[in-house]
């Protein structure tokens, strides 16, 4: 390793590190526009300029492009660095407009932070500014081609690293310009990741245009609940409103980037109609009276179709903290059925994989970028998990192999990243022995759980895929209370209340169920058919937990206050009469909260937290770190 000194500070930097990166270990920020620790290099800003007082290289040299070497002296204050990083950023200041006070990077602009930094802050050039038409880039990013400073991050990112072939950068000199041929909505999965990419105002979020300041913001490290992958991500609100999600580094998951879906997928948080109030047949009443009125219910159903009459039904998107208390409400209403999914194949798939999975044949997203043969089973990433997808992709970057196995993993789905693949039908015709760090990437929803035998038996490193953000988890509980899925439960005959929470039930199967409740966020199938109904707070009004698809248990923080958006309230209590600590609709709970309260209710004991005997190491998570994995349970426990 070599040792250099960067700023009278001893540094000892790995094999082919920058200078730029040594410097950063230490705390020196250099100014860079063009860098990126997830595209690497490119010397294009020529903003990062350092003077070499002493060893194997002298001068000013850019310092993104210098490997750090054995006996390097590194000044980056020099004055002949100084001057040059000042008279760069002029020179891209000449033709930037000045409209911070319009541009939604204003306070998050690297621009603004190193214009500031490297001491420019008269424009001494009287000439016109260079000018470029903007294009419309679809719904959801907005394009201010005026702002680019010419740094190449968004066309390195969308062509390089996520395979895209719509967007690029044409022209030459001061006519320099990205973009497409013409307007039109960019095709790539991963197209979002410009606005976090992008260090000036060029790309920016067009679904929160205008909204707040950066100063403004709610911010909490997050989770997203699209799939199971369990991106890190960071929901932005103001005023009790979702406004944008943005990706949150986190090298063990998802990286720097997070997909498209994740980030502009509609935002039910916000949405008018989501259950705000406790109703009983309709009837807006008080939290603890719907529960008294619910548990009066299910003892009268008890009474009326007896023993096994009743069934408590969570889902994957249900947070550990619910899903583990979900056996003890079962419990202290004498429930019969104890269900955490829907589907029989699906569930019977999930318990295949969690049997079969360990700390030693897991795959992560790490493993995935780094194998040398990957086979896609029966898994379409689109859906499914994009940001593997991505992962897919840098390890065909390196060489790797793309198998596309069965009929259920089309061809499309790797042609959106640009990667070649060979499609076969059976797994047994993948070549995986051969390969030193194969990996399969398995689905759940078609999947067969005599096919979990045969991965097991590959030799290759296995990511399953599970429904929803808490799928793996929710498959761990049911695996250990006996849960069954509600459609084998609804099957005989003896369902007759049913207890949702926080479960996407279709109209068709509560038909039959002569008494529903539900406790949800959102207006599903059974919010709407359920006799009560008590809101819960949604993902970003709560703390919470989720387990990835490799079994990484991750935290998640409150961003913003339940309570109605200011935008929604209505005219006539806006600002409200009351004096109150809570806003309107602001005394909604966790759903793991409102289950302990049913339990107390109940008069049963309640337990101090949701997190109790081998899953107490949880309560520990800290939100901002890489998370815990617990995968391989079942099978260290059997």
């Amino acid at each position: 390793m070599p040792k250099l000194i960067i700023d009278d500070i001893a540094v000892e930097a790995a094999e082919g590190v920058s200078v730029l990166e040594a410097a950063k270990s230490v705390g020196i920020t250099i100014p860079h526009f063009c860098w990126h620790p997830a595209l690497g290099r490119a010397g294009a800003c020529r903003v990062c300029a350092v003077k070499l007082l002493d060893g194997p290289v002298k001068g000013i040299q850019m310092s993104c492009m210098l490997p750090a070497q054995e006996g390097m002296v590194v000044s980056t204050t020099d004055p002949e660095a100084v001057a040059l990083r000042r008279q760069v950023i002029e020179w891209l200041m000449i033709n930037h407009p000045h409209d911070c006070p319009v541009c939604d990077e204003g306070g998050e602009c690297q621009l603004q932070d190193f214009t500031i930094a490297c001491g420019h802050g008269t424009r001494r050039f009287v000439g016109p500014k260079r000018t470029h038409v903007n294009q419309e880039l679809g719904p959801y990013i907005s394009h201010e081609m005026n702002r680019c400073i010419q740094c190449y991050r968004c066309v390195r990112f969308y062509q390089e690293y996520a395979g895209g072939s719509d967007f690029g950068v044409m022209g030459s000199a001061g006519k320099v310009y990205y973009g497409r041929f013409e307007s039109g909505q960019l095709e790539s999965p991963f197209s979002g990741n410009l606005v976090d990419i992008c260090p000036t105002g060029v790309f920016t979020d067009k679904t929160a245009r205008f909204r707040a300041r950066y100063w403004d913001y709610d911010m909490a490290p997050s989770v997203c609940p699209g799939c199971s992958v369990g991106c890190n991500i960071t929901p932005v609100a103001r005023y009790r409103e979702l406004l944008k999600i943005v990706a949150r580094r986190n090298d063990m998951v998802n990286g720097w980037f997070i997909c498209d879906r994740g980030r502009f997928a509609p935002k039910g948080v916000n949405a008018p109609s989501r259950p705000r109030t406790s109703l009983v047949d309709g009837v807006k009443t008080g939290r603890e009276e719907a529960m008294d009125a619910l548990l009066r219910r299910l003892g009268e159903v008890a009474e009326l179709y007896g023993e096994g009459s009743i069934a408590v039904v969570g889902s994957t998107r249900l947070s550990q903290e619910g899903a583990t208390l979900l056996p003890l409400l079962a419990e202290s209403i004498s429930a019969g059925a104890l269900s955490y999914g829907l589907s029989a194949a699906e569930s019977r798939a999930s318990s295949g994989a969690i049997s079969m999975l360990t700390l030693e044949n897991g795959a992560s997203i790490a493993d995935v970028e780094n194998a040398d043969c990957i086979a896609i089973y029966e898994s379409d990433l689109r859906e499914e998990g994009p940001m593997l997808l991505l992962a897919v992709r840098q390890a065909w970057r390196r060489g790797a192999p793309v198998l596309l196995v069965g009929e259920n993993s089309p061809l499309e789905q790797v042609r959106g990243v640009g990667i070649e693949a060979v499609q076969l039908h059976y797994m047994e015709e993948a070549p995986l022995a051969i390969f030193e760090r194969p990996v399969v990437i398995a689905g759940m929803r078609h999947g067969d759980p005599r096919v979990m035998a045969v991965l097991d038996r590959s030799g290759a490193r296995v990511a399953c895929l599970f429904p929803g953000p808490n799928g793996h988890g929710a498959a761990l509980l049911c695996a250990e209370h006996g849960g069954i899925p509600l459609e084998e439960a609804l099957a005989k005959g003896k369902v007759k209340g049913l207890v949702a929470v926080e479960a996407d039930i279709p109209a068709e199967l509560l038909a039959g169920v002569p008494f529903v409740a539900s406790l949800d966020w959102r207006e599903t199938a059974a919010v709407q058919a359920a006799s009560v109904v008590i809101p819960t707070a949604a993902w970003v009004e709560c703390d919470g937990t989720y387990v990835n698809f490799e079994g990484r248990a991750q935290r998640f923080s409150r961003v913003m206050k339940p309570g109605l958006p200011i935008k929604e309230l209505d005219p006539a209590c806006h600002p409200p009469r009351i004096h109150q600590g809570d806003p309107p609709g602001g005394d909604i709970l966790p759903s793991w909260q409102v289950m302990i309260e049913m339990i107390r209710l109940a008069g049963e004991k309640v337990p101090d937290g949701p997190f109790s005997g081998s899953w107490a190491n949880l309560t520990s998570l800290d939100p901002e770190g890489e998370g815990e994995v617990i995968r391989g349970r079942c099978r260290r426990d059997s």
